[in-house]
This record gives C-alpha cells, sequence and structure tokens, in this order.
C-alpha cells in the first residue's frame, strides 16, 4: 500500500518524540544513578571501617564460640550453636546497558512515493527564496536573484534546477524526488520498535534502582537531615558500641573454658542475642 509525504513525516516525528522521551528517562536515570553512588561514597567513607571493625570482631567470636562448643560436647553438654556471621556486603549499582544504534535510514532504489509535480516544486521554492521573506539587506538580494532563477526554471519546464535549488537548501529527498517509501517505512518501525524496546529497558533498570538496599538508606538518611539530625555520627557511634560490646563478649568467651557451666550460659546467651530466641 503506498504511504504519502504527509504520513511519512509523521511516523518521523512520532519516532523522534519517542527518541526525546527515551533520553529524559536516561538523563533521569543517570542523574539518580550518580546521587546514589555519591551516597554510597560518603556512607562507606563515614562508615566502612567501623563495620569492617566489627565484622571481624564477630568472625572471631564465632571462632571462640564454636571452640568452645567443641570442649563442651567432648564432656557431653549440649549447646545451641550460631551460624556463622556473613559480612555485610553492598551490590553493585550498575549503569544502564549500552544502547544498540539505530541502523541508517535506507536510500534503495525502490519506491511507491512518486516526485512532487512541478508545480508544487515552484511553490516549495517560492516559500523559501521568494524575496518578499526575507529580511533587508544581504539576504534579500540573494533571495532575490534565486527567484529569479525559480521563476525561470519553471517557466522552462527545468524540473532539474528547482530539485537541485531544493536540495541544497535542505528540503527532505523524497519530498523533492520521490524516495523509498516501502523500505523507509520499513525501517521507521524498526526504529520505533527499538526505541520501545530500550524505553522498557530503562524503565526496569530505573525500577531496579528505586528498590535497592542503599536507595532506601539514602532517602530514610536524607530525610533524617532536611530534619536538622546527624543520622550517620549516630549510626557510627551504635557501632562503637558494638565494637565495645562484641571485645568485652570476646574476652569473656576467651576466659572462660575451664568452666563448663560458665561456659554453656555463655554460648546459650550468645545464641539468644543473635537469633531472639528464647531457651527453655
Amino acid at each position: 500500500m503506498a504511504i504519502t509525504r504527509h504520513d511519512l513525516t509523521r511516523r518521523r516525528e512520532q519516532l523522534q518524540d519517542l527518541q526525546r522521551y527515551l533520553a529524559v528517562l536516561e538523563a533521569d536515570h543517570d542523574g539518580a544513578r550518580a546521587k546514589l553512588l555519591g551516597f554510597r561514597q560518603r556512607y562507606l567513607e563515614a562508615l566502612g571501617p567501623l563495620m569492617r571493625e566489627l565484622d571481624e570482631i564477630e568472625a572471631q567470636l564465632h571462632q571462640a564460640t564454636a571452640l568452645l562448643g567443641e570442649a563442651l560436647k567432648r564432656q557431653g553438654v549440649e549447646v545451641p550453636m550460631s551460624a556463622p556471621p556473613r559480612g555485610r556486603t553492598w551490590p553493585d549499582i550498575p549503569p544502564l546497558p549500552d544502547a544498540t544504534p539505530l541502523p541508517p535510514e535506507p536510500t534503495g532504489p525502490l519506491t511507491d512515493l512518486p516526485p512532487p509535480s512541478l508545480k508544487t516544486l515552484y511553490r516549495r521554492a517560492a516559500m523559501r527564496f521568494h524575496p518578499d521573506l526575507a529580511p533587508s539587506g544581504p539576504e534579500r538580494e540573494v533571495c532575490e536573484q534565486r527567484m529569479m532563477i525559480v521563476n525561470e526554471a519553471y517557466a522552462g519546464g527545468d524540473r532539474g534546477k528547482l530539485e537541485s535549488l531544493l536540495l541544497a537548501a535542505g528540503e527532505l529527498p523524497e519530498k523533492v524526488v520521490g524516495g523509498p517509501a516501502d523500505a523507509v517505512r520499513a525501517w521507521l518501525g524498526l526504529c520505533e520498535h527499538m526505541v520501545q524496546g530500550r524505553i522498557r529497558v530503562v524503565q526496569a533498570q530505573m525500577a531496579l534502582l528505586q528498590s535497592h538496599q542503599m536507595h532506601e538508606l539514602h532517602i530514610a538518611v536524607e530525610r533524617a537531615e532536611v530534619g536538622g539530625m546527624r543520622p550517620l555520627d549516630i549510626m557510627a557511634a551504635r557501632l562503637r558500641a558494638q565494637i565495645t560490646e562484641r571485645r568485652q563478649e570476646l574476652y569473656i568467651g576467651e576466659r572462660v573454658g575451664g568452666d563448663a557451666k560458665l561456659a554453656a550460659d555463655f554460648l546459650r546467651k550468645r545464641y539468644q542475642r543473635l537469633t531472639g530466641l528464647g531457651l527453655g
């Protein structure tokens, strides 16, 4: 089925609208990701060393309690043992995957878009070069000269001259000499499909970004800071307190091995602290 120039223009405009929308989505994603990466850096600089220190002490505690548990088991005393501690991990915040470039617009010889009539070419040339539409000065003089050439070409039926003038002025080829409308129509459809697919990818990546654990933490910290609080300092103080408690616990755990009752009581309390489960 033939396609009109109006249809091609409309399809091109729709594709351009999609591309503009995609560009906005990509910019929003990249801005949100950059903001989140900046917060992550600030968070880890403030708390990372403390978290690593706490993880190291927890690992030492687990090793000490495992030795206690084995010693008690050899004495016939069964006590619950907690699972090995897991160090904190922060998932990556990946960038958008690279987009597949759109294919070039085809310029093949097949066409169902006939070239415009000589009169149509003349009217388009007049709209571009008529001196009455140009500002005064040198530009108007150039338009007067070109309009004389347009009038002469139209009077002499010189289609080639009008086409050359319009193409040099930036008119789309299919508006001047016709074009590969079938191929262009297929190309537009493919480009629309690719851009829509990319939009879905960006939207999915944005959803993943907003569900990232660091994003939720960022929102909470930002709200607290707007309210005049210093949440990172509060977190650091809590980590230091936990480090002090774990060091005390490690000190005790390394010294109760000679008393089975004290060792069993120590392991039960540690199990309750880690699991929140009471022991009947």
